[in-house]
């Protein structure tokens, strides 16, 4: 067994984080994984999607996603489309995977990879450097060493007895720097982080953290950048730890809401639903005059794109999202969750 053990500073920052990181946790499991209702769980899937690739310049909108994954057409470049599909069956086959085997890692970026490029599933064969704009940030391990460095850190992932918080995101920063695959190291990181979260903390396993990462992208890449020089995870973890806070506070503040209605943003969503009737279409306006607000950004970002990505409204016009006369209804989910 390698005894590899990834360099890392231990510090008054980061021990903070695990206390406050701790805590959250335990107020959100206090609420019950019951109440987590499919739903909600859809949705933040589909915002945990849509952000990772996005990192990656992926385009489509959370509506587009959303449509994308409920077998609508949309208007989008077919790689986009693939990409989408790619991913969600990805997270959606997470408990099958252990994060130490792998086989598993190289089975998880076959899928998440489909169609994209000729070697998914395989370590890469050839150098690799990480470029932001045309200055190169990163120059990888040459591919000779790969599976070896892989190895060690599989090995040492089995093994580590730091707390899985810590080892969750040393071993995102570890992979990052390997980059052992050609293309999608990126969302292969972020999805193997979930993936050790998940199994310590079930109720991790669909935290959106990667929409708080997509918020930061600079700072994300500034921490990657940082431990680079540093030769050490040290600043990327902390970033990391900070990004798990921000994502967990977000879900603590969330009110649970009775029947099966999303969490998020749960008052605004109800009155959106209780407003739309059964078989009616309406535009973003005449929605807007129904709950009472005239501030257009506000209704998307607290009524509009929560409903969307629960999948309890839908776009009439899903290859048109930005359309002027773009409508919206009630489906089958919003009809059957919608509060009385």
């Amino acid at each position: 067994m390698s005894r590899y053990q990834p360099p890392l500073t231990l510090t008054t920052r980061i021990l903070a984080f695990i206390a406050e990181i701790s805590e959250q946790i335990g107020q959100l499991t206090a609420v019950g994984d019951s109440r987590q209702t499919p739903q909600l769980r859809r949705g933040n899937r589909i915002r945990t999607i849509q952000a990772s690739l996005a990192i990656e310049n992926n385009t489509l909108s959370i509506e587009q996603v959303t449509a994308v994954l409920a077998g609508q057409r949309v208007l989008g470049l077919p790689r986009e489309i693939q990409e989408v599909r790619n991913a969600f069956a990805a997270y959606e086959t997470l408990p099958d995977w252990q994060p130490r085997s792998r086989a598993d890692l190289l089975r998880a970026h076959e899928l998440l990879m489909h169609g994209l490029i000729d070697d998914c599933g395989r370590f890469r064969q050839s150098g690799v450097g990480i470029y932001r704009g045309e200055k190169l940030v990163h120059m990888a391990p040459p591919p000779s060493r790969v599976a070896h460095l892989m190895d060690d850190l599989l090995a040492w992932l089995a093994a580590s007895d730091w707390h899985p918080l810590i080892i969750s995101c040393v071993f995102h920063y570890e992979f990052e720097f390997i980059h052992p695959f050609a293309d999608g190291n990126g969302r292969m990181g972020r999805l193997w982080q979930t993936l050790i979260l998940s199994q310590w903390r079930p109720v991790l396993a669909y935290l959106p953290v990667e929409a708080v990462i997509r918020e930061q992208q600079d700072e994300y890449y500034a921490a990657l950048s940082a431990a680079d020089q540093l030769a050490e995870s040290t600043p990327f973890v902390e970033f990391m730890l900070q990004a798990l806070s921000v994502a967990l506070a977000e879900a603590v503040r969330s009110e649970p809401m009775t029947d099966q209605v999303t969490d998020q943003v749960t008052d605004h969503v109800a009155k959106l639903l209780r407003m739309l009737p059964d078989d009616t279409s309406l535009k973003v306006n005449e929605l807007m005059a129904k709950v009472g607000l005239a501030h257009k950004a506000t209704f998307r970002a607290n009524y509009l794109k929560p409903a969307l990505a629960a999948g309890l409204i839908e776009m009439t016009d899903p290859d048109s999202p930005k359309s002027p006369v773009q409508r919206y209804r009630l489906t089958k989910i919003g009809k059957a969750s919608r509060p009385v």
